[in-house]
């Protein structure tokens, strides 16, 4: 007899996530915002910074954005924060996009090995979890094999990933571009290919690659063009990247790109008009 799960996820029949990824951008433009509630940021807006304030600015983000960007990401670890009553005004945030028809990436970063990345993947990909996003960001530093039940489960729910591949910071050069012509963000960026090997426009295996990793790519000789994964670019507005950057630094993987912006969207709250101004005129950078 087939499980909860998978009775669940036959009823659901959503299409792949890498196709409800490039519908939403021909649709609302290439425009992800993160709802990240920073301390800073709450208190910009009047709020507290506890889970009133949280909740506040969450629901806020969202009932102002909510179809018209192509994603919004909240940032999990500003919801831990506030404890068990945080992950709860998270579970209503993941719900309220869904009800919004406006995908959401979980930014977890999680990765683990074994049954502890299987229970990451019930928590982040699984039908019936309330914390369950439309995707969620994953580390593959263990090895990129160690995501695979979250790689199997986004399959079989009909979610996505997305995988860290070349990061912004300046520590990940350190462990990222290791190995020149053979470096581990280019066996990473290989493995994301292989996963999304005959899936067209986008597999539903995607990359984080920073926005202002410059030329990271060329250096490393890393053709995303092969990797037929979305990639979710952050660094966008407060990190320094503007729209012309982000061109320049991906080229002709230009339209694989989904830019990522925070806090230079987010500081024009908490009116929603002027949050829903921002947006777009982030959005219009892009295109």
């Amino acid at each position: 007899m087939p499980s909860a799960e998978a009775r669940a996820a036959r009823a659901t029949r959503r299409p792949a996530f890498g196709q409800r990824l490039a519908s939403a951008m021909a649709e609302h433009g290439p425009l992800c915002v993160g709802i990240d509630p920073h301390p800073g940021l709450l208190a910009a807006w009047g709020l507290s910074d506890d889970v009133h304030g949280l909740r506040s600015f969450s629901l806020t983000v969202v009932e102002a954005l909510a179809g018209r960007v192509a994603a919004l990401k909240p940032q999990v670890a500003l919801y831990e924060r506030h404890g068990s009553r945080g992950l709860a005004v998270l579970e209503e945030t993941l719900a309220l996009c869904a009800a919004g028809h406006t995908l959401s990436i979980a930014d977890a970063k999680r990765g683990d090995i074994g049954s502890t990345m299987a229970a990451y993947a019930d928590a982040w990909l699984g039908e019936g979890s309330a914390l369950a996003a439309d995707a969620v960001t994953l580390s593959p530093y263990l090895g990129y094999e160690s995501l695979r039940p979250a790689l199997d489960r986004a399959a079989f729910t009909g979610r996505g990933v997305f995988v860290l591949g070349l990061t912004s910071n300046p520590e990940g050069a350190s462990v990222q571009h290791v190995g020149g012509a053979g470096s581990v963000a280019k066996g990473i960026t290989d493995a994301v290919g292989a996963e999304n090997a005959g899936a067209r426009p986008f597999g539903s295996t995607g990359l984080v690659i920073g926005a202002t990793v410059g030329g990271a790519l060329e250096k490393l000789g890393i053709d995303l063009a092969s990797t037929a994964a979305p990639i979710l670019a952050p660094g966008l507005g407060a990190q320094g990247a503007t729209g012309a950057d982000m061109k320049a630094s991906f080229g002709a993987f230009w339209p694989q790109v989904l830019g990522t912006s925070s806090r230079d969207v987010l500081k024009a709250g908490p009116d929603a008009a002027a949050l829903r101004g921002a947006a777009e005129a982030t959005r219009d950078s892009l295109l």
